[in-house]
C-alpha cells in the first residue's frame, strides 16, 4: 500500500509472517496503531470485503483466508523518506465483520495486541529463588525469545538482594502481570517495542526514558513550520505525592522512619511540581511490610517518582507528512510555539497511527513533571 510517498508493507502468517499476497493488499482499507507505555500496544486492520464471484457463493473470501485466523502474527512496517520502521509486531486475537447493505461498505476487522499478550496466557505459581528483579526479568523475557524479544532491563538504583534462607521471591499470576508488578515496586516501566527490524522486538524493564536525543519538534502556531494541528494541555497540581512512614526493618527488626522528598527522575520541566508545590503535596503512607530499609526506601521513592511522570499532559493530532517523519513514543520531542509555560521537552507518552490511502495522521499524549521549558531553544 503506498499513499503520497509512504509505502505501508503488511507480513502475515503463523509464527514467521510472509508478505501479504495481493488480494489482501488489495482491499486494504485502514490501519490504526496505538503505542503506550502503560499497556500492551494494539492495531486494527480493516479490510473491504465482498462477494464478487461464484467462489464467494458461500463465504467471504477474506474471512476465509487462514492468514487472518485468530493467534497468527502480523508485522507491520512503514518506509517514510526511504527508512523503514517498525511499526507494529503482533498478534491476531479478533475478528469483526460488518456486512454492508450496499455493495463495497461490508468490512472485515482484524485487531490484536503486541506479541506480549503471549506472555498475559497462562497464570503460574513460580518460585524464584535467590534471584532478585532483575534476574527474574531476564529469565521470563528470554523464554519467549521465539517472538524475537531482546531484554533490555536496567537494574534499579537500590538492588534487593536475595539471601535463600530468609526469603524466596514467588511468582503468582501470569508473565505479562509479574514484571508489571515488579516494575511498579520502583516507579518503572514494562513495554515491547517493535524492531529494529521485522520479526524483532525489545522488551524493556526500567525507568520511563528522560534522557536521549529529542525528536523533531512539534511547532505551534508558526506560520510555514506548524506542523500540529491540535494540542490541548491539562496541570493536575494534585499528582505530586510525597510517601511517609515507619517500616519495620526486617534484618535489624528495629522500626525505621521511611520518607521521602522529591522526585528523582531528570526533571523535563525548569519548575517540577513536586518542588513548586511541595507544601501542598500529597502525603501518602507507606504501608508494605516484609522489608529492609533500603528495600522500602526505594519503594516509597518510586511511588514518588511515578506520582509526578503526568503532572503536564498534553494530547494532539498532527499530520506524518507536515511533521516529515514518524513521532515515536517512550521517548523525547521538543514542543515550540505555545508560550513559556508549556514549551519545552516532554516525554510522548503514547502515539496513534491512522493510516488511509489519503492520509496519514498520528494522536498523541505527551506528560512531563510540571511548567516552564528548560530550554530558551527547542531545534526543529
Amino acid at each position: 500500500m503506498s499513499l503520497l510517498g509512504i509505502h505501508l508493507t503488511m507480513l502475515v502468517g503463523p509464527m514467521v509472517p510472509l508478505p501479504a499476497p495481493p488480494i489482501l493488499m488489495e482491499n486494504l482499507d485502514a490501519v490504526e496503531v496505538t503505542h503506550n507505555d502503560t499497556a500492551r500496544s494494539g492495531f486494527q486492520v480493516t479490510f473491504k470485503v465482498g462477494r464478487a464471484g461464484p467462489l464467494d457463493l458461500l463465504d467471504y473470501r477474506l474471512l476465509a483466508n487462514p492468514l487472518l485466523l485468530p493467534f497468527n502474527r502480523l508485522v507491520l512496517v512503514v518506509t517514510f523518506n526511504a527508512i523503514p520502521n517498525v511499526l507494529m509486531d503482533g498478534i491476531i486475537t479478533h475478528q469483526q465483520l460488518s456486512p454492508g447493505s450496499t455493495p463495497g461498505t461490508s468490512t472485515l476487522t482484524i485487531t490484536g495486541e503486541d506479541v506480549s499478550v503471549m506472555m498475559d496466557r497462562e497464570e503460574k505459581s513460580e518460585e524464584h529463588p535467590a534471584q532478585d528483579e532483575t534476574i527474574i526479568a531476564n529469565k521470563i523475557i528470554a523464554t519467549y525469545a521465539q517472538y524475537g524479544l531482546v531484554p533490555m532491563v536496567i537494574p534499579p538504583l537500590v538492588p534487593d538482594i536475595i539471601i535463600p534462607i530468609e526469603r524466596t521471591p514467588v511468582q503468582q499470576g501470569t508473565d505479562l502481570e509479574y514484571l508489571t508488578e515488579m516494575a511498579q515496586r520502583y516507579g518503572y516501566v514494562f513495554y515491547v517495542t517493535p524492531g529494529p527490524a521485522p520479526m524483532m522486538n525489545t522488551a524493556y524493564w526500567g525507568p520511563p526514558v528522560r534522557l536521549g536525543i529529542p525528536q523533531r519538534a512539534l511547532s505551534v502556531n508558526l506560520g510555514p513550520q506548524t506542523n500540529v494541528d491540535s494540542v490541548d494541555f491539562q496541570n493536575d497540581s494534585l499528582s505530586p505525592t510525597l510517601v511517609s512512614g515507619r517500616i519495620q526493618d526486617r534484618l535489624t527488626n528495629s522500626a525505621t522512619p521511611v520518607e521521602t522528598f522529591a522526585s528523582t527522575r531528570v526533571p523535563l520541566a525548569a519548575m517540577p511540581s513536586w518542588l513548586v508545590n511541595m507544601a501542598n503535596a500529597r502525603r501518602r503512607q507507606f504501608r508494605s511490610s516484609g522489608l529492609n530499609i533500603l528495600q522500602a526506601m526505594a519503594r516509597a521513592q518510586g511511588q514518588t517518582d511515578a506520582s509526578n511522570d503526568n503532572v503536564v499532559t498534553a494530547t494532539g493530532e498532527l499530520d506524518a507528512l507536515r511533521y516529515g517523519g514518524l513521532l515515536q513514543p517512550r521517548a523525547l520531542v521538543g514542543l515550540r510555539g505555545v508560550g513559556f509555560s508549556y514549551d519545552g521537552f516532554y516525554y510522548v507518552k503514547s502515539v496513534t497511527h491512522r493510516i488511509h490511502r489519503q492520509e496519514y495522521r498520528q494522536q498523541f499524549t505527551l506528560t512531563r513533571d510540571g511548567l516552564g521549558a528548560l530550554s530558551p531553544v527547542v531545534v526543529p
